[in-house]
């Protein structure tokens, strides 16, 4: 009898080298699908491993290109920041390797998809949403969220013990201080040592940027080059840089903006399924992307339009956090980001120093500033008795409203 088959998503890591395993004794045929999404792994290792586990298949695929291009450039465009400090490196991530994890399923013509996400986190969400949105009627396997499962496997020892039994190749120890998370977006970090949110964070635990003490005591200066509101270009004159290609421009930000310790945050966030979690985030190059834009937007972007848009922002940022990319809501709300940034090209000349992404100023095509109307010194077609007219008729609702105050005995002055 055919076996049916079933693609994992997996990282080598120990969950997904167990869960592969398990798959196998339950008599399935497993296709595991590495997703190179910019984390620092030696692929060829982790599809060995795959293999030396039993995985009839296996997939590498580097989607980097689509993850910058199609992820993260449109979601820093559109100013999505998860409650006013995370730029969603994890919650970016995921679209785009469930994406291509789909296409392989229904290319293979598999029996269902598998991933090795807690039931606790928000990666299971992100995971099958997207699987639903996208192929509804394939099967999903999450080992996490089955009794059988959580009864076999109550912690990291009854894992490696799994893994020694049946020759399962993994690199775990018992002890970790911490888990971690890679892309070329960011870097996370969490549970722990860091579930108490009052421990401070180990300094050799950052991989990718500098502590503020060991930063550079001479800045980098950069341009940023933008297109409807898309990074086109990088150019750094004093190291002779000029970059154009999303994932190498992407790279470089993240290297310089590392070196100079911009992009560190530590949080407690509350997770879509309810619960409250600490992380920690290096997010270098986004937030030098962040910082730059929102400059830019201030010069090319109509007010009423840059108000209503960052009404939006926060809805964007939860979209994607918990997991809805592939969703009419998405849909909607990047099609209006879109036209918002229609136009929104130029330049913005950006300083890192000490941790900071200072913004020392911009140019624009279609810049709505216009300098002698802006001027304490021309008039510019300006007529500054008109201002009265303005005040009075703005003030109409104030004074008003302290009538009706006053009528009701309300101690005002």
């Amino acid at each position: 009898m055919t076996k049916q088959k079933v693609v994992l998503a997996y990282s080598g890591g120990l969950d997904t080298a167990c869960i592969l395993k398990d798959l196998l004794e339950r008599g399935y045929d497993v296709i595991a699908f590495v997703a190179d999404v910019g984390q620092q792994e030696d692929f060829n290792v982790v599809a060995e491993r795959a293999r030396a586990t039993g995985a009839s298949k296996v997939y590498v695929e580097n989607l980097q290109h689509d993850f910058v291009k199609e992820f993260i450039f449109p979601a820093i465009a559109g100013n999505a920041v998860y409650e006013n400090r995370y730029l969603l490196g994890t919650s970016l991530a995921r679209p785009v390797i469930a994406r291509r994890q789909v296409e392989i399923a229904l290319d293979e013509g598999a029996y269902a998809v598998a991933h090795g996400a807690t039931g606790k986190g928000n990666d299971q969400v992100r995971f099958e949403l997207a699987y639903a949105a996208l192929a509804p009627k394939l099967k999903v396997i999450a080992p996490w969220k089955e009794r059988d499962f959580l009864n076999r496997f109550q912690g990291r020892s009854d894992l490696l013990a799994y893994a020694e039994k049946h020759g399962i190749p993994v690199e775990a120890t018992v002890s970790k201080p911490y888990s971690s998370d890679e892309n070329l977006m960011h870097r996370s970090y969490e549970a722990g040592m860091l579930e108490d949110p009052a421990a401070i964070p180990p300094e050799d635990m950052f991989k990718l940027t500098r502590s503020l003490e060991d930063a550079p005591d001479t800045s980098t200066d950069l341009t940023i080059f933008y297109e409807n509101a898309m990074p086109v270009r990088v150019v750094c004159e004093a190291e002779g840089v000029d970059l154009t290609e999303p994932v190498p421009l992407f790279d470089y930000l993240n290297a310089k903006g590392g070196e100079h310790g911009v992009g560190r945050i530590d949080m407690v966030e509350n997770r879509f399924v309810g619960i409250k979690s600490r992380g920690v985030y290096e997010t270098p190059g986004g937030t030098v992307l962040h910082h730059a834009i929102r400059d830019l937007e201030g010069i090319a972007m109509d007010r009423e339009v840059l108000r209503l848009r960052d009404m939006l922002s926060p809805r964007f940022a939860e979209i994607i956090y918990n997991g809805f990319w592939f969703s009419p809501e998405m849909d909607f709300i990047q099609a209006a980001f879109r036209q918002s940034e229609k136009l929104i090209t130029g330049q913005v000349n950006v300083r890192l120093y000490k941790g900071n992404v200072i913004c020392r100023g911009r140019t624009s095509t279609s810049s709505l500033y216009d300098k002698e109307l802006s001027s304490m010194d021309v008039a510019g077609g300006y007529d500054q008795e008109d201002a009265r007219g303005f005040i009075r008729i703005n003030a109409l609702r104030l004074r008003a409203h302290k009538l009706i105050l006053r009528k009701a005995g309300e101690d005002v002055a």
